[in-house]
């Protein structure tokens, strides 16, 4: 949940700055941020934080770097509202006001000693960085690493180093598709459901993460349980409608749950008989 401190009110915007702005598709741009009282964000692999555009508004955002990054904290995002859009048209330097860490996370505590498949559709490869950056980091409390990345396009690619980087890795097994590739494509292509006849494991000591657009998580939870995985070692992450993060505005409402405070990490065993939720 939320790791401010006591004086500091949850719905008061902390001010931070802009400390590197980079264009990485033609509809995300990255952002590394600091906070002018200097403090660290204190986030969980997982979990998002409110940002405000002064005179425009604000919305909730996933952050992308792993909390074993320190003094900056990086989020990646998708220009698609008000918000967005204006903070798409802030130059380094630039203040912004930041709200959190919201929301629950990977446990990535209660995985240790497991074997880890981690499935990214998209933009959900932002919020997974964090995670599968915190295990690189924290490499021997974690079993295999498997990564199944996917994007539409080769030049809708978040994080093309890292991709290299992890497909480099001896000790991290990793496969990507697009759907759609070009004339300098060499690699796989179609969805991301192609990628998983490709692995093997053991079902019985893998969690399973799946992030990315709605349309990805019946197809993904479907191949998944294929495999033999239990509900319970599929983990999803849903962003859904989220706007407040400390329900109040009922936005993220599912039933009887909030997407901002009891999610957006849920378990899929307790949102599987949620037909909204996907």
């Amino acid at each position: 949940m939320a790791t401010q401190t006591k004086d500091q009110s949850l719905y008061l915007p902390e001010l931070a700055t802009l400390k590197s702005v980079s264009k990485m598709t033609e509809t995300e741009t990255y952002f590394d941020i600091t906070f002018d009282s200097g403090r660290e964000l204190g986030h969980k692999p997982g979990q998002f934080v409110e940002v405000s555009v002064f005179g425009t508004g604000e919305a909730p955002i996933s952050v992308s770097s792993s909390p074993t990054k320190k003094g900056s904290f990086e989020l990646v995002v998708r220009k698609v509202g008000n918000v967005t859009n204006a903070l798409h048209g802030l130059a380094e330097g630039s203040t912004v006001g930041i709200r959190g860490p919201f929301g629950t996370s990977f446990p990535v505590d209660e995985y240790k000693g497991k074997d880890m498949l981690i499935v990214a559709g998209g933009i959900g490869l932002v919020p997974v960085r964090s995670y599968i950056n915190y295990i690189l980091d924290n490499r021997k409390d974690f079993g295999r690493l498997m990564i199944l990345s996917g994007t539409r396009s080769p030049s809708e690619r978040l994080f093309a180093d890292e991709l290299k980087a992890w497909n480099e890795r001896d000790d991290v097994e990793f496969l990507e598709t697009v759907d759609k590739g070009d004339d300098n494509w060499k690699g796989n292509v179609g969805v991301i459901t192609t990628l998983f006849p490709k692995i093997d494991f053991d079902p019985a000591k893998t969690i399973c993460t799946i992030v990315g657009p709605p349309i990805m998580y019946r197809f993904a939870i479907i191949e998944a349980k294929k495999k033999g995985l239990p509900d319970e070692h599929i983990v999803v992450s849903l962003e859904r409608r989220m706007k407040c993060g400390v329900g109040k505005c009922g936005h993220c409402q599912i039933n009887d749950l909030y997407c901002c405070q009891d999610g957006p990490v849920f378990n899929y065993a307790q949102v599987k008989d949620y037909p909204e939720a996907f």
